[in-house]
């Protein structure tokens, strides 16, 4: 054991839940969620990650953390309106079913898993080095904040790299207070309270939300998250991971829940060497992230307005530079093979655009092109080895 572990599921966390909060809530509030509502279905969602991810970590010994489809959150918050918040549960109701539907899909689980490093690993980059970019984006903002953060990482990571991101995390904290940048704190802290919600299973619901949220989290969080693991050198049990996400996503639904789904970005946190240089041991991360979860599913209503504190240049600045150690390992194994560059170049350039088609976010088009080039390459070695020399 060793403390990286502890700390890179803890920044996993602090990442995942405030950089997407805003839009889960608005997600909720879009369907027409109460405040009480809202905190269930935020509790809810926390509880579902906290124990698939222990559950996974613990049965296959492979840091699998879940997280919730913030692509997903994007697609409904962008509702009209029409859709009432027991219609939405519904819907979250027939995602979980179609998830569990596809763990038994044999040949789904196969193609995820014959996926090649390097395109998984160009995937991955291409995703990571947005997160990067935006520290300098958010250094041009707020420079008094962001340049200091960054200062401090570099010269913290020189002497011991597990602790760097936790003294940003430390000393930022005690940043943005004392430049009066945090907003208004929570008055008092208490339980957070479960409400059921009884579903509503409206056709046009099922058809208008629930089939594109199923699609959206399946080829912009499943694949993307299988990805990252095959990038980082394990091999994922995909109908294990489904059938998890699936049963935990519909247990939660009926309290308000998003469908869960496996993590991506927090996952690279997890997965690079900075958590443990044996990688048979970085599996640790998952009970912590789990239990860090639980801490967050116990609260839920209470960190909402403490995590709404926090300015998004801090969020952003704590993501970018905990995800540059694994933008380079990343970057490292897709360019690995020489053969596969150009495949692994093009998956990162179109993930790396933030291109956009049908609802589904860049990850899965980048990956789609990178096959495309080791197609085109094939195609092309066949016709040159058919005329012969």
């Amino acid at each position: 054991m060793r403390a990286s572990v502890i700390i890179n599921a803890l920044v996993a966390v602090v990442v995942g839940f405030g950089s997407t909060l805003a839009i889960i809530v608005a997600a909720a509030q879009a369907l027409g969620a109460t405040t009480a509502q809202i905190s269930s279905s935020v509790s809810a969602i926390c509880l579902a990650l906290a124990i698939s991810a222990t559950y996974l970590s613990l049965k296959h010994r492979i840091p699998m953390v879940t997280a919730w489809s913030t692509p997903g959150a994007a697609l409904i918050a962008a509702t009209d309106g029409s859709i009432t918040f027991a219609e939405g549960v519904g819907a979250y109701i027939a995602v979980a079913l179609a998830i569990l539907l596809t763990a038994f899909l044999k040949p789904l689980t196969r193609l995820v898993e014959r996926i090649p490093a390097s395109i998984a690993a160009g995937m991955l980059a291409g995703v990571l080095i947005k997160f990067v970019i935006a520290v300098f984006d958010q250094a041009a903002l707020v420079p008094a904040l962001v340049l200091p953060l960054f200062g401090l990482f570099l010269v913290m990571r020189s002497f011991s790299p597990a602790w760097a991101v936790i003294g940003v995390l430390v000393a930022g904290t005690a940043l943005v207070y004392g430049l009066d940048m945090a907003g208004p704190l929570p008055t008092d802290i208490g339980l957070t309270s479960y409400e059921f919600v009884m579903p509503v299973f409206d056709p046009a619901a099922l058809i208008g939300l629930a089939l594109p949220l199923y699609l959206v989290t399946m080829a912009s969080q499943n694949l993307p998250g299988f990805a990252v693991l095959r990038g980082s050198g394990y091999a994922p049990p995909t109908a294990s991971a489904l059938t998890v996400t699936g049963l935990t996503s519909l247990g939660s639904a009926f309290f308000g829940a998003l469908t869960t789904n496996m993590a991506a970005i927090t996952a690279a946190i997890c997965t690079g060497p900075d958590t443990h240089p044996d990688a048979s041991k970085r599996w640790l991360t998952g009970p912590f992230y789990g239990f860090f979860y639980l801490i967050l599913s116990l609260f839920g209503a209470s960190l909402v307005a403490l995590f709404a504190a926090l300015p998004p240049a801090f969020i952003a600045t704590v993501a970018g530079l905990a995800l540059l150690s694994p933008l380079v390992g990343a970057t490292a194994t897709a360019l690995k093979d020489e053969a596969g560059r150009v495949a692994a170049m093009a998956t990162l350039c179109v993930t790396a655009s933030g291109l956009s088609l049908f609802g589904i976010g860049s990850a899965f088009w980048g990956v789609l092109a990178g096959l495309a080039v080791i197609g085109m390459d094939a195609l092309a070695l066949r016709v040159r080895r058919a005329r012969g020399p």
